[in-house]
């Protein structure tokens, strides 16, 4: 064990690989269905330091994996986190910032109660929620905010908040579980009706194809661009349309005539819309005919029209045809002509069978490339990132804040995500290459930290371990009680949404796969989904705000 010891101590690269494959495979050991994930990494690197202090990794690995890290999660984020501010996200959004704003609350006076330091409160308010972006920010934070310190106190603050994390994670993974399953009980909650109610909610948003009968006078005379122009956003797609016995693809400057019949794809909502607009439904279908109409299933990888809208990529030359459905990532709808074409869209492209190549080849169809990682675009984004993290934003008693390399990145990831393209350069990366710059620089990351922190483990143990950990849990369950009384009783969604709006707060995969394995439906994946950019976020932000003001007011 000795000689193996001085091995790893001797050779950093070694180190690094060690503590990464030992944390995965600490992390697929489950018990009772539960399982450390990549977390498990931090918890080897800290048990190695605190084995050996010189089994400890330079600051550059953790920085390099952070910065990689946040960076593309803001990504991914981005268009997802911009969108939650509108419709039905906004609600939840709102709700779930002020159940985590009122988690840091009681995490500060926890900490005061204790007589913790800022980085151990911020490190227990990151833990008992768990989420590691919001422990990067935060180590980030400490060092902006202490220059000038004597190396052995800016270790001992950095490592803090890295203990306390671990001693508050388990729970706030087992805490979540915990609650779920009494308010399940209480309520006596019927999952099996929830599905079926789900299902019949979800028969209306179904996409149809119907045909219409031309007999609205008002549109009669108008191209389809003139006619949909009616509505906004119609929410459904024109794909074939059939003149006497002439059956073509709808194009914007199709002329409608009357006793045309045209073709709508879209929900029935939309359908009813169609009808209105364009007269009557037609008692015949005007059936997909293969030998002369190609239906193309199309993968988005040509860097041309990735960033264009639907009705930019109409006007270019060459594209004869209809985009109908558009599939991102596991989720299926109608695009609408502002529609933003990503990377690894896979889109239905109904055109003539002569122009089919020609669509084709516009697109691009390659799997090769919607893998492929554009490196100019990621370093201009990253080097952008870390420029605004250095910028000095003042603060009282002369203290300067900077967003540093967690916060810097993370909000010019978050921008670029949501613009996807300016001119030339392409922001967003293909969703396979962003999960794994994500996983490298998050394994990095707690590699690093991890190592670093496991000297000052057993000390902060022993002054008050299982003290800190029942202070976590009681973060943990504040936040998972609120959400979930919030929930059901003000946003009275029913408990399937619940536990995967509580998941997403917590932002806790393994939340969400108890929350599926108990309601068997859908309903958790999307309202995890619809709260997890916000509730990202909004941690990262809290969680320096948390440290910066107990730094300056103690």
């Amino acid at each position: 064990m000795h000689a193996f010891l001085e091995l790893l101590a001797g050779n950093q690269l070694l180190l690094l690989f060690t503590v990464i494959g030992l944390g995965y495979l600490l992390g697929s050991v489950r018990l009772f269905g539960f399982g450390l994930g990549v977390s498990a990494v931090l918890f080897v690197g800290i048990a190695l330091g605190a084995i050996d202090p010189r089994l400890a990794l330079p600051d550059t690995i953790y920085v390099i994996g952070l910065v990689l890290f946040v960076y593309a999660i803001g990504l991914h984020a981005g268009p997802g986190f911009f969108a939650s501010f509108h419709k039905r996200g906004l609600g939840t959004g709102v709700a779930a910032v002020l159940v985590l704003a009122g988690g840091a609350v009681v995490a500060g006076l926890l900490g005061r109660l204790l007589g913790l330091s800022a980085a151990s409160t911020a490190g227990l308010f990151c833990g008992a929620l768990t989420n590691t972006p919001a422990l990067a920010a935060t180590v980030e934070t400490i060092k902006n905010l202490a220059p000038g310190l004597p190396a052995d106190q800016v270790q001992l603050l950095l490592s803090s908040p890295v203990v306390t994390y671990g001693l508050a994670y388990p729970f706030g993974v087992f805490g979540v579980i915990l609650w779920f399953f009494v308010f399940g009980r209480v309520r006596k909650v019927d999952f099996a009706q929830e599905e079926r109610d789900r299902l019949e909610a979800a028969s209306a948003e179904a996409i149809l194809s119907r045909t219409f009968l031309v007999t609205n006078p008002a549109v009669v005379g108008q191209t389809t661009e003139q006619a949909l122009a009616t509505f906004g956003n119609a929410g459904f797609a024109l794909s074939r349309i059939k003149k006497g016995e002439s059956i073509e693809i709808v194009a914007q400057d199709t002329v409608l005539a009357a006793g045309d019949q045209i073709v709508a794809v879209g929900n029935a909502a939309a359908m009813e819309r169609a009808r209105i607009l364009f007269g009557e439904e037609s008692p015949q279908h005007i059936a997909e005919r293969r030998d002369e109409t190609s239906y193309s299933n199309l993968f988005v990888s040509n860097k041309k029209v990735v960033g264009k809208t639907i009705r930019e990529v109409r006007l270019l030359p060459g594209f004869e045809g209809s985009i109908t459905r558009l599939r991102r990532g596991d989720v299926e709808f109608v695009p609408t002509p502002d529609t933003v074409l990503q990377m690894g869209d896979r889109i239905l492209v109904v055109s003539r069978r002569a122009d089919a190549g020609r669509a084709t080849s516009l697109f691009g169809d390659s799997v090769r490339a919607i893998s492929e990682t554009d490196f100019l675009s990621l370093s201009l984004g990253i080097v952008l990132g870390v420029f605004l993290g250095m910028v000095p934003f003042p603060l009282p008693r002369g203290m300067t804040f900077r967003l540093g390399f967690a916060g810097g990145p993370l909000m010019t990831g978050l921008v670029l995500g949501r613009l996807g393209r300016t001119g030339r350069v392409h922001w967003t990366l293909p969703f396979n290459a962003n999960l794994v710059l994500r996983q490298i620089g998050l394994v990095f990351f707690l590699a690093g930290i991890g190592t670093k922190a496991g000297f000052g483990f057993g000390d902060t143990f022993q002054r008050g371990g299982w003290g800190l950990i029942a202070a976590g849990a009681v973060i943990t369950t504040a936040v998972s009680v609120t959400a979930l009384w919030v929930g059901t009783r003000t946003l009275k969604l029913p408990m399937s949404a619940v536990m995967g709006m509580v998941s997403g707060i917590q932002t806790q995969p393994a939340c969400l796969a108890y929350a599926n394995q108990q309601t068997e439906n859908e309903l958790p994946n999307l309202w995890y989904a619809t709260v997890y950019p916000a509730s990202m976020i909004a941690k990262i932000i809290l969680a320096q705000i948390l440290v910066s003001t107990l730094l300056m007011q103690r």
